[in-house]
């Protein structure tokens, strides 16, 4: 008798699972973007969240909660309800500030969120300054071996992409270079024109103008084969650095832990119809990223990678939240 309840519990929780994820959505889906207005994370959650909204059948608002490189709204979101209705289109940082702070960022990367799709990449490239005597990546990593610290890398903060993308270059050189980060890319990248630091690693949107305008020269692309934006330009591999394009940042769907799923399934064929649209791909095209678009378990396994490789370049480059 009592396993005859157990069995006939199951199936009406089962029942009431699959309908409430056959009615989802019923309302507008709020998606979290950690960072402010205009920037490619923002840009590209916006764009997909016009297209889900379309197949979804109710509003996707995309809201910026900025600050602490994206640790409000991560908290937020992991704090919400596991309902679908609260999600989280997240960022490198996303593991970074764990691994940076512990107990201390409010959350845990992995156990407190359900993976939904990992969007795209955003590949970066190495660039100095058009007026630069450093005319390679081979001719910058062999100063920096010979004159320690007189090289000097910009970012757009402690624990960014390109702080990341710099500390892991000069662990795997073997070369001592200093960090100098600034608040945010564009007043780095000024530095980097001005050449009062050395070169930075960018993200690709809006590279070829300053290249075209001779601001920058690019001195590697960080994307597994040269592109037709820059040619000529080496690889980071070609320069001796494989697998480089794991620095690129990436943006992808989160939700809270313990959302149902059917309607992580839901959230994530939509994205995955958003990514396939023409208009979608160019858009993204335009802004340098690489569509991925994958399941909630590739996502899922891909973030457990992305902690390991970043918690070991932290550990070898010393990096604290400082």
């Amino acid at each position: 008798m009592k396993k005859t309840s157990t069995l006939l519990l199951a199936a009406t929780l089962a029942a009431a699972a699959g309908s409430a994820a056959g009615a989802y959505p019923d309302r507008p889906i709020r998606m979290i973007v950690g960072f402010a207005a205009g920037g490619p994370t923002d840009v590209i959650a916006r764009v997909l969240a016009q297209e889900m909204t379309r197949s979804l059948g109710h509003p996707v608002v995309v809201e910026n909660k900025a600050g602490a490189n994206s640790l409000i709204a991560t908290r937020e979101v992991a704090a919400a309800g596991a309902d679908g209705y609260t999600v989280l289109f997240a960022s490198l940082s996303h593991n970074v500030n764990w691994l940076l702070l512990g107990a201390k960022a409010g959350y845990d990367p992995l156990k407190d969120f359900a993976p939904v799709s990992n969007a795209a990449s955003l590949p970066m490239v190495a660039v100095t300054a058009y007026q630069s005597p450093i005319q390679s990546m081979k001719q910058l990593i062999e100063q920096a071996r010979a004159k320690p610290d007189t090289i000097s890398y910009g970012s757009a903060g402690n624990g960014g992409s390109a702080h990341l993308a710099g500390a892991m270059l000069s662990t795997m050189a073997k070369a001592r270079m200093i960090h100098v980060p600034f608040r945010g890319n564009g007043p780095a990248l000024t530095e980097v024109i001005a050449g009062r630091v050395s070169f930075m690693f960018y993200p690709i949107i809006g590279v070829a103008a300053n290249v075209q305008e001779k601001r920058l020269k690019v001195l590697a692309v960080g994307t597994p084969q040269a592109g037709a934006e820059f040619p000529g330009v080496p690889t980071m591999a070609d320069v001796g650095f494989p697998d480089f394009q794991d620095t690129a940042p990436w943006v992808g769907l989160l939700a809270p832990a313990g959302t149902p799923q059917p309607v992580v399934r839901k959230l994530n064929q939509s994205m995955v119809d958003a990514l396939r649209q023409p208009d979608v791909q160019k858009r993204l095209k335009e802004l340098g990223a690489e569509v991925i678009g994958d399941t909630p378990e590739a996502f899922g396994k891909f973030l457990v990678q992305d902690q390991k490789r970043w918690a070991e370049v932290i550990k070898a480059a010393g990096i604290t939240a400082e």
